[in-house]
Parts: structure tokens; sequence; C-alpha cells
């Protein structure tokens, strides 16, 4: 039997090689959904994606389901309770930008859609590569610097473009599977 190939950095790590298997790089269309990776992403900065990986359920419960309904109205209250959860990465930084974040995406909702918003930064359609090894794999793009420009201006916080390029990969704006990858396509 055949080993299957993937992109090396998901490694063996059960968790990792499920995520790479079931989630990166497949087209997210819900807002929620995107929104909730982004502020994840804006979580993993300085750390690895696995340790994120590991608490997602945690990150979870913890906010509320990523509800931005509830999220949006936080206060010092909830932060001080988050920063006191050892389930989650205590960085009051980024728990306040999540809240920010909640704020900024229920008024991009109301707008126009949050999805739409972030889709529209691709054309609509997952920007396709060809990398032949990791070292081929940008770390931002002028499409991430650009989506990064923009959150900020809507309001969010913790989206530079490396960050963004991150989350555009996760949730399939970008298809950055190496081409020697199983799961390319």
């Amino acid at each position: 039997m055949s080993e299957i190939l993937r992109c090396p950095w998901c490694g063996t790590e059960p968790l990792y090689v499920a995520y790479h298997d079931e989630e990166w790089g497949k087209p997210e269309r819900d807002g929620r959904a995107l929104w909730e990776n982004l502020i994840l992403e804006g979580f993993q900065a300085g750390l690895s994606w696995i340790t994120i990986l590991r608490r997602r359920e945690t990150f979870r419960a913890a906010f509320q389901g990523f509800d931005p309904a509830i999220i949006a109205t936080w206060g010092e209250a909830e932060v001080q309770c988050l920063l006191a959860d050892p389930g989650i990465i205590r960085h009051r930084g980024k728990i306040e930008g999540t809240i920010l974040g909640a704020q900024a995406f229920l008024r991009i909702e109301a707008r126009e859609g949050f999805s739409t918003f972030i889709w529209r930064h691709v054309g609509g359609s997952p920007l396709i590569n060809r990398p032949r090894s990791l070292s081929d794999v940008a770390a931002q793009t002028p499409e991430s610097q650009i989506l990064a420009k923009a959150l900020k201006a809507e309001g969010f916080k913790l989206c530079g473009p490396t960050i963004t390029y991150a989350f555009m990969q996760a949730c399939g704006l970008v298809n950055d599977h190496l081409e020697s990858c199983a799961f390319r396509d």
C-alpha cells in the first residue's frame, strides 16, 4: 500500500493531519466560520498552529461558540474572566481584539455579508498557486496586504498581511497545497 502524500508542514501528528486533510485549503463560505478562523489566526500569532488546534474546543467554549452577537457586547468583566481561563491563550490584546472584531463583523455582515466582503478580495474564487516545495509558498501576498488593510479599516486588530495570508490559505481563498499533495484539488 502506498503512503498518501501530504503537504509536509502537517507532519504525522494525527490532529494536524486531520486538519490538513479535512479543513485546510477547503473554500469556506460561511461568514461566521470565516470570522472564527480569522480570530484564531490572530491568537496563533507568535505560536504554532498546533497549539491553537489543541485548544480550539476550549476557545469555542470560552468564546460562546464564536457568536459575534454575544462577543460584541462584552466588556472588562468578560476580558478578566478570559484572562483567567487556562484553556485559551490569555493575552489581553488578542482578547480585546476579538471583541472589536465581533463588532466589526456585525457591521460588515449587516452591510454586505462578511463572506462577500472576504471573498471579493480574491474575485470570488480561490487563487490557485502551484508550489512545488514549502519554500515556494509565500508568507504574504499583495492580496493579503490589501485584505489586511481593509480589515483594519473596518476595526479589526491582529490581522497583518502574514496572519491574513495564513487565514486565506486555511479558508481556501488560496490553494497552496503542494503539487505533490493528494489533497490539492
